[in-house]
């Protein structure tokens, strides 16, 4: 993730907005609650019919659809699809807007940004918990967060995590938690606090260019960073774990990272270089099966810088010329493709197409090349933090974004778009959400799944009447894909999005209100986002 990165790559509400009825209120979209509400009723179940009846004809509905795989789907309309958003805590870029608020203040800044995500029909949070060896939730291991309060290791008074998951949840929105694993302080002149892990063990520490790091070469902060990450994945109902791009330091006045005494005791005839990769290879692959061991169904993924290597520098590298991140900060996202250790990777695209040094045509063909025959899953971070500026002229255009949806659409690989920042959500900068809303997400779409699983059993008691759609919760559902078909034929009626109207996250009184004529059809879907055969509504 960039935080302030303008050269290498180029809110507050009053009260806390009631959570009534979240599972009917929360559906993906503008205007999803309800198509119109107050239209003519629905076909309700004949008069007389027994209940026996009701169920038999359940079960055979549940049966008539044709699988996907025999359907043909447009791309248009991609029923899977990761859409989510960074929430930045470091510097207060996004949340909270400011140090020192109240709880309440925080809870109301955090849900506008969450009703804006759902809004534009995303679908994901990737949220910050950890900027700088720190915490935005209550821990016994690091310090609670100076952005929080604006001194490190005061008490905000609440434990955050807890409420921005569940919040998240109810909206039908994944919960990302992002950490930052080396940087241990903003600052090598702050004063840390009494059991801060870098003053308890200064030796884990190298002061670089006025900030102040882990030392990636000890085994010692491996294992604390694994540590404090399975801390959080243990206590809180996350869905995955997400590192961004600050590995070893990005380039800066040239002074050489301090790290020699650790290489030296541990480097083994490997060149500098090569340990370092291999340093921040061990890293991944640790926390990878941290992540795995203490949560199955959660996934860790990392968003690298968006050159892994130019082919000046290497001919299975890119066609570009900028900072490659295998040579500059020792980040080998190849490396853990081939050997497994993310489930994803999100690679930083952050220029326009035909920006010479790194044109985003190109990348994006690269990274889905580089994923192609694999298990891991490729989603493009997108720069609409850029949009607007007016210091490279594509960014002054409201098409150029929305454009690299477009061409993503060319590479089946890849399956979504995350975007920096969450700020800019409120922003709308040149409009630019409301042309990928209306262009690209005019329907919602199921998150890609986490793990494949046992297909979860298909809703029961599917009604439509007055208006209303509603069935009986089913046991382990996350959410439930409502679709609707208007003509006769309703064979492919799941088979993408075109008929997808809502994703309803779960609740104990499931409904949705079915306004527009049709027939509707509702499936479930489980935590690891594996869906149920359709259920037609009576």
């Amino acid at each position: 993730m960039t935080e302030r990165r303008q050269v290498v790559r180029p809110l507050i509400a009053t009260t806390v907005i009631a959570a009534v009825a979240v599972g009917a209120a929360y559906t993906f979209g503008p205007g999803a609650q309800a198509e119109k509400v107050g239209a003519e009723k629905a076909g309700a179940a004949k008069a007389g019919q027994t209940a026996a009846a009701k169920a038999t004809r359940q079960q055979v509905e549940t049966q008539t659809l044709t699988p996907a795989g025999s359907c043909a789907t447009s791309v248009k309309y991609p029923k899977r699809q990761l859409r989510g958003v960074w929430i930045a805590t470091v510097h207060n870029l996004d949340w909270p807007s400011k140090p020192g608020l109240s709880p309440d203040r925080q809870k109301a800044e955090y849900l506008k940004i969450l009703d804006n995500a759902v809004k534009r029909r995303l679908n994901a949070v990737f949220f910050q918990v950890r900027p700088a060896s720190d915490a935005v939730y209550r821990s016994s291991l690091e310090p609670w967060s100076q952005w929080l309060t604006g001194t490190a290791g005061r008490d905000p008074g609440w434990d955050p995590l807890p409420f921005l998951v569940d919040e998240a949840h109810k909206r039908g929105l994944q919960f990302h938690a992002w950490f930052n694993p080396y940087r241990a302080a903003d600052s090598a002149s702050s004063k840390l606090p009494a059991g801060h892990p870098a003053r308890l063990h200064p030796d884990w520490t190298v002061k670089h260019e006025g900030k102040l790091y882990y030392n990636p070469g000890l085994p010692q902060v491996r294992d604390w960073v694994t540590k404090v990450v399975t801390d959080v994945v243990t206590r809180y109902d996350v869905d995955g774990v997400h590192f961004d791009d600050y590995f070893y330091p990005y380039p800066g006045q040239g002074t050489r990272f301090a790290d020699q005494a650790a290489y030296k005791k541990y480097g083994k005839g490997l060149t500098p270089a090569d340990w370092r990769r291999r340093n921040v290879n061990q890293l991944v692959a640790q926390v990878s099966q941290a992540v795995h061991a203490a949560r199955p169904y959660a996934v860790f993924g990392i968003s690298p810088f968006g050159i892994w290597r130019n082919k000046a520098e290497d001919p299975a590298g890119s066609a570009t010329k900028g900072m490659s991140a295998y040579d500059s900060i020792y980040a080998d996202a190849r490396a853990w493709i081939k050997a497994g250790s993310v489930d994803y990777v999100m690679p930083q695209l952050y220029w326009p197409r035909g920006f010479a040094a790194a044109d985003y045509t190109v990348l994006a063909k690269w990274w889905s090349d580089a994923v192609k025959g694999t298990d891991v899953d490729l989603y493009i971070g997108q720069a609409l933090y850029r949009v607007g500026t007016a210091d490279t002229p594509a960014w002054t255009r409201a098409g150029e974004l929305p454009a690299h949806l477009t061409l993503n659409r060319k590479y089946p690989e890849i399956a979504g778009d995350v975007y920096f920042s969450a700020a800019q959500l409120v922003k709308n900068p040149l409009g630019v959400l409301d042309r990928i809303v209306k262009s690209h997400y005019a329907r919602p779409a199921l998150p890609p799944v986490l793990r494949q699983g046992s297909t979860p059993a298909a809703p029961r008691g599917v009604k439509a009447a007055g208006g209303t759609l509603t069935w009986q919760a089913q046991p382990g559902a996350q959410s439930y894909g409502v679709y609707r078909v208007t003509g006769k034929d309703a064979s492919c009626a799941t088979a993408d999005a075109r008929n997808l109207v809502a994703v309803v996250p779960a609740s104990q009184a499931p409904l949705y209100a079915a306004g527009a004529p049709g027939t509707y059809y509702v499936t479930s879907v489980d935590r690891l986002g594996n869906e149920s055969p359709a259920t037609r509504a009576a």
